[in-house]
């Protein structure tokens, strides 16, 4: 047998290649010890062997496609939040050989904006839709259209209103739901707080939106588990205006003096730590919602005790991936309603999640975030759904 051109051999190994007609002659065959031979053998490769066929049009293992556009529609477009699903979506839509998907909607949740983007979603034939359902009426009809027309639509980080008993009240027939189990999370944020202040005591919970459904239900599974032990629960609103924010929280504090105080939303839970330390309350415990680079930095300082983590990359790039599925497979791999997780982040795990990354929105470098070694710490599995 010849001498084989380190190219050949490369091409060998990357295109997968067993034991076959194709393989063979490219080891055995005349000429090919040269690097210019190589990449021909490269293109014959491609050319005969059906193993890669699909490969040479399409990414992976999937055929060619035409160029779907999908939509984004958003409540807070401009929010910190959600620069990290803008870069999930943008990878996966990279991944996918797809156009990058379109990121509009309203810059302060008004839903009447997003309903007209829903729209001209609609209107431009899009191949799919991801919404916020920030409320569980004013999607009823765009969603409808859209679904109608035979455009998918599925709904991220907000799915409607949940009922106090925690009963879903979507109001509209997207296909699947991809975000946190917001009430359940809320609960659990009322139990992180029963945990921080045993004595039932009065506390605030801030929040940005009073009403819409990617925060309200966090406070309402919080009330559930504080109310009907003692616990008086305020829920102030500190608006969507970042000065506002400070302000509102700091003359909650000063004039009520609560035992502890929360957020349900990122930028309010951003604030709290200068809050409390523009109030002189800098010790009383303390803490919210998402990773946000302020909040990190405050966990990191030991000012804000804990964040819970919901994960906003995957919130872009799995509604991304499920609508390709959709479309790919004629309609036969519908989306299924997937939770993207519920983490407290505290000062004891923070590391892994306070290093510059796509997945946390801090820089816009595609980097490989080696895993910390040894033992994966996890609590014990509570459910199979």
């Amino acid at each position: 047998m010849k001498k084989v051109d380190p190219k050949v051999d490369e091409a060998i190994q990357k295109l997968n290649m067993r034991d076959s007609p194709t393989r063979r002659s490219l080891l055995t065959g005349a000429g090919l010890v040269s690097a210019s031979a190589a990449a021909s053998a490269l293109i014959t490769a491609c050319g005969t062997s059906t193993t890669t066929a699909a490969a040479a049009t399409g990414p992976g293992a999937f055929p060619k496609t035409p160029g779907w556009q999908f939509w984004f529609v958003n409540h807070v477009t401009t929010n910190s939040f959600f620069v990290p699903t803008q870069y999930g979506f943008a990878d996966a839509a990279k991944l996918l050989g797809l156009p990058t998907p379109k990121w509009t909607g309203s810059t302060d949740s008004v839903a009447a904006q997003m309903v007209s983007a829903i729209n001209a979603a609609v209107a431009a034939g899009a191949a799919g839709i991801a919404t916020t359902l920030i409320d569980s009426t004013s999607f009823t009809a765009p969603v409808g259209a859209a679904m109608n027309a035979g455009i998918p639509v599925v709904s991220y980080n907000a799915d409607g209103l949940v009922a106090s008993n925690g009963t879903p009240d979507i109001g509209c027939n997207r296909l699947a739901y991809i975000g946190q189990a917001l009430f359940i999370s809320g609960q659990q944020l009322g139990e992180r707080i029963k945990s921080m202040i045993p004595t039932p005591s009065p506390v605030v919970i801030f929040i940005e939106t009073p009403g819409q459904g990617n925060i309200q239900p966090r406070y309402d599974g919080a009330n559930a588990v504080l109310s009907p032990l003692g616990y008086k629960v305020a829920e102030i609103a500190t608006t969507t205006v970042p000065a506002t924010i400070l302000a509102n929280e700091k003359a909650y504090l000063l004039a009520h003096k609560p035992a502890g105080a929360f957020a349900v939303d990122s930028t309010s839970t951003s604030f709290l730590a200068q809050a409390l330390s523009e109030t002189g309350m800098s010790k009383l415990p303390n803490g919210g919602f998402d990773t946000v680079p302020q909040t990190l930095t405050n966990i990191k300082n030991g000012t804000t005790a804990f964040t819970i983590y919901q994960d906003p990359y995957l919130q872009g790039f799995l509604p991304t991936l499920y609508l390709y599925l959709y479309n790919i497979s004629g309609g036969t791999l519908p989306p299924s309603d997937t939770d993207t997780g519920l983490a407290f982040i505290t000062k004891s795990n923070l590391a892994e999640f306070n290093l510059p990354s796509r997945y946390q929105g801090s820089t816009t470098a595609e980097k490989y975030l080696p895993r910390p070694s040894g033992a994966i710490a996890n609590p014990i599995a509570t459910t199979s759904t």
